[in-house]
């Protein structure tokens, strides 16, 4: 009564066209690129230039970075400590509630 029917894979019914033909195509060189001229010297400066100011400023960018996410830690620990409180005063209440339900029969 239960059994699924499975579908049968219908015949193809039209005829299968034939695969494409591929041609092979010669391949001819390019002419040849002439060497560029010497090449230009690397600066002898390093690219970033760190001031004091530019190190102040990254210091305390990583300190406020810091103090965002310890604040954001912190509170999701307290929120699992107030959950697991409240979970916890729940099944004391509910314990007590039964045992008083019992001890009355």
């Amino acid at each position: 009564m239960l059994r699924p029917k499975i579908p049968t894979m219908p015949m193809p019914t039209g005829l299968a066209t034939p695969p494409a033909v591929i041609e092979p195509t010669t391949v001819t060189r390019n002419a040849e690129i002439p060497p560029s001229a010497t090449p230009t010297p690397a600066p002898s400066r390093p690219t970033i230039q760190l001031t004091p100011g530019t190190a102040l400023a990254l210091v305390g960018g990583g300190t406020a970075v810091v103090l965002v996410l310890g604040a954001v830690l912190v509170s999701l620990l307290l929120a699992v400590a107030v959950t697991g409180a409240s979970v916890a005063v729940c099944a004391v209440v509910l314990r007590s509630l039964l045992a008083s339900d019992a001890k009355r029969r």
